[in-house]
């Protein structure tokens, strides 16, 4: 029987679900928005939350950045082993950067994985199930280069109101921390065109904000001979009519140039927020590191910014406990952050990422130190953070209102909203209805290191194309019919969109 004929049959039978367990940076989550799209695609359903591990296909997107990254993949395969066994027609895959990394070793180890995939072919999910299902025996493969962008395959958003879109996949950096270039390639940039029909379309399903994705994102157009292509990519999506907001994610400072902070401060709907990884902020430590820039040379950059964009929220990544670090370079890296003020920073104790420079570099510091250091510069960021948050109360803010984000909205009856510069911010929930995707202004009046308040009245509400679509979205999701389909999951390669979407890594 062809797929084709398959996906005709009239046989009512129990449909099979999926999980996909995503591990890492927003490109292994914009990643599993593919593969969830993939399985649904190809007729599988999306099993309960919670179901840990209870679902017919359960997918490991995962991410090679720390050293236990295996050991925590190998003992989550472990749980699933024996509920395997009890599960006849079970399958399990292991995709993303240690599948490209760890290739073979995976089903050696585990050998009731059934596929292992890598970060280039993540569209061949479905085919790869169907094939190990039918020759009863593990498929593993990895390509060794991107096969398409991953935008040109089906997705399942988690958000009705917001989106990624990827301009660009890889990088060229040769940071001796980093892994991900060796597993995600070099860099290559989507076109402009379809990044652009991309947003559009996107903005046509009732989607109100776009984060662009990518591994070093401010470095699109090296691929196309464009140095200013990043700034026009921001001021073209100030062209496009319904869109809200835009964010991006991850730049590096060797590539931040001015033209992209104009583009920043002219273009009403690119948000004031920065999210610039500083790493270290020893001159020697970012010399070991192989980052092109200096301290001075950073802390201009977030001078330029706040000088063009003064109401800028800005956050970083702070690595502790680098090979050869010493006293005096750890000091270097508190002076720079009481400099920077950043509204909040990623902080991370030094960890050897197997394959990179650093993990065999000599002066590896001991963890006590590690983690003393560490504990210093969370006091240190803890302090500035409420203290900037503080220059928050009493502002008047339009909050994107939020979907989750609030672990305790419904003891304190409060909802949940980002501001345009991404605070999280927590409001009495009004009388009439509010939406996720709706906007609402309210007045700030306290504010906490990672958060803040707005406990009076809700001084206005916007309904909008976004919460429409939330709206939209939850109706289908409650209508559709509860474990049942027509036919067989369909298998073979899914026709392309009409539209390209993307995917991307905060790794810089």
């Amino acid at each position: 029987m062809s797929s084709g004929d398959r996906s005709q049959a009239v046989d009512v039978q129990e449909s099979k679900t999926y999980e996909v367990r995503t591990y890492g940076c927003q490109m292994n989550v914009h990643d599993s928005e593919r593969l969830s799209g993939l399985l649904e695609d190809a007729g599988y359903v999306k099993a309960p939350a919670g179901s840990d591990g209870d679902a017919d296909v359960v997918v490991f997107n995962t991410c090679a950045v720390r050293e236990n990254a295996d050991n925590k993949l190998y003992g989550n395969l472990g749980r699933l082993a024996p509920m395997k066994t009890k599960r006849p027609g079970m399958q399990i895959a292991v995709g993303g950067c240690l599948a490209q990394k760890d290739r073979d070793t995976i089903v050696k180890r585990a050998p009731w994985v059934d596929v292992v995939f890598g970060t280039h072919n993540i569209g061949k999910l479905p085919v790869l199930l169907e094939r190990a299902r039918v020759q009863e025996e593990a498929q593993v493969e990895i390509a060794e280069s991107l096969e398409a962008f991953p935008s040109t395959l089906p997705t399942r958003r988690e958000s009705a109101y917001a989106a990624w879109v990827s301009i660009s996949v890889g990088c060229n950096n040769t940071c001796t921390f980093c892994i991900v270039p060796a597993l995600r390639g070099k860099e290559r940039d989507r076109r402009t065109g379809d990044i652009l029909a991309e947003i559009e379309a996107l903005v046509g399903e009732g989607v109100s904000e776009i984060t662009l994705l990518g591994q070093n994102v401010n470095a699109y157009g090296s691929d196309i001979g464009d140095r200013e292509a990043f700034s026009k990519l921001l001021r073209a999506c100030g062209q496009i009519e319904g869109l809200e907001r835009v964010r991006f994610t991850s730049p590096h400072p060797r590539d931040f140039t001015d033209d992209v902070i104009a583009a920043m401060a002219e273009t009403p709907n690119v948000m004031p927020q920065l999210h610039m990884p500083m790493q270290s902020g020893s001159d020697t430590v970012l010399k070991a590191m192989r980052r092109s820039y200096r301290q001075d040379r950073f802390l201009g950059i977030i001078e330029k910014v706040r000088a063009a964009i003064p109401d800028a929220a800005i956050t970083t990544d702070i690595i502790v406990g680098f090979p050869g670090e010493t006293e005096e370079d750890f000091e270097q890296t508190l002076h720079a952050v009481r400099e920077a003020r950043f509204s909040a920073a990623f902080t991370f104790q030094y960890s050897k990422r197997p394959g990179t420079p650093a993990a065999t570099m000599e002066g590896q510091i001991p963890k006590e130190v590690v983690q003393a250091r560490y504990e210093r510069l969370v006091a240190l960021q803890e302090e500035i953070s409420w203290g900037e948050n503080k220059k928050q109360v009493g502002r008047t803010l339009e909050l994107m209102v939020a979907e989750g984000e609030g672990r305790k909205d419904g003891a304190t009856h409060r909802l949940s909203g980002r501001a345009p510069d991404n605070r999280l911010v927590h409001f009495t929930k009004p009388d009439e209805e509010v939406r996720p995707g709706d906007v609402v202004t309210v007045e700030i009046t306290y504010a906490a290191p990672h958060h803040l308040l707005a406990e009076g009245a809700v001084l206005d509400v916007r309904r909008t194309r976004a919460g429409d679509a939330w709206e939209k979205r939850n109706a289908a999701e409650a209508a559709k019919p509860a474990g049942v389909m027509l036919g067989l999951p369909r298998i073979g390669a899914p026709e392309p969109l009409p539209v390209a979407a993307g995917s991307g890594c905060g790794c810089d």
